[in-house]
């Protein structure tokens, strides 16, 4: 997987879910909070420890993750 400095996941913090720089701020929600508050400037003023970095790894963490859910699944429907 990329290299994600801003990701982090430990199994004793919110049940091993990849966080955002430790904080019990997950990826997923991230990805939630950026569908709820579509105005950023917005997003920053409810979540002011978030930062735009936080963002586009969150976003790029969900595309790899995605990417090789994909993939597998590619592979499962290509065996006979």
């Amino acid at each position: 997987m990329n290299e994600f400095t801003r990701i982090t996941i430990n199994p004793d913090q919110m049940n091993g879910q990849p966080c955002i720089r430790g904080m019990r701020l997950t990826v997923a929600r991230v990805l939630d909070l950026l569908e709820t508050y579509p105005d950023r400037a917005e997003l920053f003023r409810e979540f002011p420890e978030l930062e735009e970095e936080d963002i586009a790894e969150a976003l790029g963490y969900a595309s790899v993750v995605i990417g090789q859910r994909r993939g597998i699944q590619d592979a499962k429907k290509s065996k006979p």
